[in-house]
């Protein structure tokens, strides 16, 4: 029987949008229905594949997007939540098979939810820019996101505490501004899918949050100090203001965590 681990693996190593998003939809059945075994006998990549198309680009080389009212701002925006999406589901595959072993099964369960969630989110998107005449890969897009999991690839509580609980809950902050913006530019349909990834990013920010503490507990740390030291240390971007903390209270972050980090 395949392991969980060298599952997690052929995912990350697929480097088609269609054939990653394929990958994570079968490893995520294969799971729901017992045929993979829980075994961590095969090692992560450093990196995960990637397509030729986006060109990757430092963050501080990328042109800042206009507003969503034309559809060439809205095709730009899209395209840039598309390449978060696809980059999440290597994050959560990653930490499922990287770190896995050091948690109960309910840790696997809650991830690969996460992993098939980012798939279907991609798809999504990848469809609404087809039907706007474009696809992904026309544009460049920012090469920062997998550095948050290279920075943490030796610790499980810090790789919680910047992917899900920094970069994830940001997403949670700005999201409903986009949608709004969306409405008012006539794009419901653009606005019914970031509708649909917000919803399903707070459970995502709230597994993030239920595994910290987990993890805290088991090794008796105090977790608001453990989260502001782990987030000071490895996240090389700022947590900046303003909050969505209604979003991020329902995932169990609470501002005891954030506010003091606040630039």
């Amino acid at each position: 029987m395949t392991s969980i681990s060298e599952a997690c693996r052929t995912v990350l190593l697929s480097a088609a949008p269609a054939a990653k998003v394929k990958a994570a939809r079968s490893v995520a059945r294969a799971w729901r229905r017992g045929a993979l075994a829980w075994r961590f006998d095969t090692a992560m990549p450093d990196a995960p594949a990637r397509p030729d198309r986006p060109d990757l680009l430092p963050p501080s080389r990328m042109k800042k997007r206009g507003k969503a009212g034309s559809e060439r701002s809205r095709i730009a925006l899209l395209h840039a939540l598309a390449h978060i999406e696809y980059s999440a589901i290597d994050l959560a595959f990653d930490l499922i098979g990287r770190f896995g072993a050091g948690f109960p099964r309910g840790f696997v369960d809650d991830w690969i939810g996460v992993g098939a969630d980012e798939a279907m989110h991609f798809a999504l998107l990848d469809r609404r820019l087809r039907a706007l005449g474009a696809a992904y890969g026309d544009l460049p897009a920012h090469a920062g996101l997998w550095e948050a999991a290279e920075a943490t690839a030796q610790d499980p509580l810090a790789r919680l505490a910047v992917v899900p609980t920094v970069l994830e809950a940001r997403g949670l902050d700005v999201t409903p501004a986009t949608v709004a913006a969306l409405e008012r530019a006539g794009d419901a349909r653009s606005a019914a899918i970031l509708g649909r990834i917000y919803r399903d990013e707070i459970r995502h920010v709230g597994a993030g949050m239920r595994w910290f503490l987990y993890g805290c507990e088991s090794l008796d740390l105090a977790p608001v100090e453990t989260w502001k030291a782990l987030v000071r240390r490895h996240f090389r971007g700022i947590v900046k203001p303003p909050f969505n903390d209604s979003a991020r209270g329902e995932a169990g972050l609470s501002r005891d965590f954030y506010a003091a980090l606040a630039v």
